[in-house]
């Protein structure tokens, strides 16, 4: 396990080791006393008289070590919780890393709360691991050890019965971690199912109280709380008792050591003052050996956690080239591919062509594959066969970074994040003038909603976006598209929130926008994408035709049937009683 945390401690593995020399410093300080304790008692059981100088020195000796092992195991722990945060931060890099080469499905798989608790909690704990496990443990167990040898020297003896209560408590240890460990992987799944649920139904909130679903939402929450707290419970108690027998046995070295030392007393085979140097020493080892285990009661569980880390960066990570774009236009030509999700195939095959500055729909029922298709433009995944490229040149050729400067994508749901409108607008180009993001503004139609805001387009977006409304968020985002300029446009349902007011304005301003460069459009209202260049019709994961709306209409039955439901919808309004 020390392996897997090692490369990420880097230049930092000098404070933990000085942490973990410091701390042993500081525990041989805070052993010392009990010899002092023994030099006082000694002269007593001899019937001898020291005189208060004597023991006023030791006392004076005793106070100096506990500061000593004050100052020492303070400066100890500050040094491991240098490397420990140093070495978190690297984790979290390096994960963040891997994280923005893996496919969003995969990490859209894992769920909000499993990727939090990842980031946050897991990571988190392994700080227990670095700052107090690590040199802690080192120190507490390597100075019992001595001890031990030196009770050994003094009577072999008693150096043999203090080690049976050892043995016991560290066999009682061993018995909870490894019944502990069979329900731990229950346990954190349990834990992760309850983080993820606990997400979706605050985000669901809204739609929970709209449609009056409170009761079954509830009853699904309450179930993953419960099944936490059984889990929980479970593990509990397969360690509770084990636990108990080890925190009472293992301090007690004098459990045996005491009543037959005793007895080796009386029968003259072993001297007072011995038996009391070994007691008082016995009482140095119980509290740090015990201090030692618990941090090794804690290993399973980081080892879990750092095993569910490097399984998140297990996953393949997306195809990607190094090189830059060298297609020969923006011409876009989809050759046989497939794809799925899981198991299950939902692209079989899908062959489209779209020429340089032409726009092409796809249309099609839900779950035909269209946003799929749009999405592996983009190169949100990696493609199970065939091929997408640009130009000539295959996306998974050139760089990410090549990649997203060719292609804006704007989707039915656009994230913002909680900084000022302005700066979401500008991630769509970081080094562009004010006079650019407030144009791309103009020409995304905001200018309404911005001149409402009490700071115009320095207003923050708030959580998410939550300050705006569905169409003042895609707005925004449409405008951040335009400020990119990139010549291959995706517009995934960008009307969706539109209200019929500011429908028809933007789309003339999409009009605008997509001249000159290749677009590729999905709508579900046919009506907006009838004048496209080109219209693929997608059913079950096939184009099964593409051509313009005329030609579509006389010679594709299904589409003919989208058209005919799409002019119906259009025309339906409310009878008047």
């Amino acid at each position: 396990m020390f392996k897997k945390v090692a490369p990420y401690i880097g230049e930092y593995k000098k404070y933990t080791v000085w942490a973990a020399l410091l701390m042993s410093l500081g525990i041989i300080a805070n052993v010392v006393p009990y010899f002092f304790l023994y030099q006082i008692i000694s002269p007593l059981t001899r019937g001898e008289h020291t005189g208060s100088a004597f023991v006023m020195v030791r006392v004076l000796a005793v106070a100096l070590c506990e500061t000593a092992f004050a100052l020492l195991y303070v400066k100890g722990l500050e040094f491991s919780h240098i490397s420990a945060y140093n070495t978190l931060k690297n984790l979290r890099i390096s994960l963040q890393g891997k994280l923005e080469k893996q496919p969003l499905g995969n990490i859209q798989n894992l769920g909000t709360g499993r990727i939090k608790k990842i980031f946050t909690d897991d990571i988190d704990q392994i700080e227990l691991l670095l700052a107090h496990a690590i040199p802690e443990g080192i120190a507490n167990i390597f100075i019992p050890v001595l001890i031990i040898v030196l009770m050994f020297i003094t009577d072999w003896r008693l150096g043999l019965l203090s080690l049976v209560p050892l043995v016991l408590g560290m066999l009682a240890m061993g018995m909870m971690m490894k019944s502990g460990f069979e329900k731990m992987n229950d346990y954190y799944e349990s834990a992760a199912k309850m983080n993820n649920t606990i997400i979706e139904y605050v985000n669901g909130m809204e739609v929970v109280k709209v449609f009056n679903k409170d009761g079954d939402s509830y009853k699904r929450f309450g179930e993953v709380v419960r099944d936490y707290r059984d889990f929980t419970i479970a593990w509990y108690k397969v360690c509770w008792p084990w636990m108990a027998a080890y925190a009472a046995i293992l301090p007690c070295l004098a459990l045996l050591m005491l009543p037959v030392g005793s007895s080796m007393i009386l029968s003259g085979t072993l001297t007072l003052d011995r038996l009391i140097l070994v007691l008082c020493m016995s009482f140095a080892v119980g509290p740090s050996f015990l201090k030692a285990l618990n941090f090794a009661g804690k290993f399973p569980q980081l080892d879990y956690k750092i095993s569910e880390l490097e399984k998140l960066m297990e996953h393949p990570p997306l195809k990607e080239g190094k090189n830059g774009f060298t297609g020969e236009d923006r011409s876009i030509s989809f050759e046989d591919v497939r794809f799925g999700y899981e198991d299950e195939e939902v692209l079989h095959g899908v062959n489209l062509y779209m020429k340089q500055g032409t726009t092409t729909a796809l249309v099609g029922e839900s779950g035909s594959g269209k946003s799929t298709l749009a999405k592996l433009l983009v190169h949100y995944y990696d493609l199970d066969g065939g091929s997408i490229k640009i130009g000539g040149q295959d996306i998974t050729d050139m760089s990410l970074e090549a990649l997203n400067d060719q292609v804006a994508y704007v989707s039915q749901e656009q994230f913002l994040f909680n900084t000022t409108l302005y700066e979401n607008i500008l991630i769509g180009k970081p080094g562009a003038a004010k006079e650019q993001v407030l144009e791309a503004a103009h020409r995304a139609q905001c200018d309404e909603f911005l001149e409402r805001l009490p700071e115009g387009i320095y207003t923050k977006a708030g959580d998410g976006g939550k300050q705006l409304s569905g169409g003042e968020r895609q707005r925004i985002s449409l405008a951040r598209a335009i400020l990119k300029d990139a010549p291959v446009i995706v517009l995934d349902e960008a009307t969706a929130f539109m209200d019929p007011e500011n429908e028809e304005k933007l789309n003339a301003a999409i009009d605008e926008i997509i001249k000159d460069k290749t677009v590729l459009v999905i709508a579900h209202r046919l009506s907006t994408v009838k004048n496209a260049d080109k219209i693929c019709v997608m059913k079950e994961g096939q184009c099964i035709a593409a051509d313009r709306h005329e030609n579509l209409l006389k010679d594709c039955s299904e589409y003919k049937k989208f058209w005919d439901a799409s002019v119906s919808a259009s025309a339906w309004k409310i009878k008047e009683a």
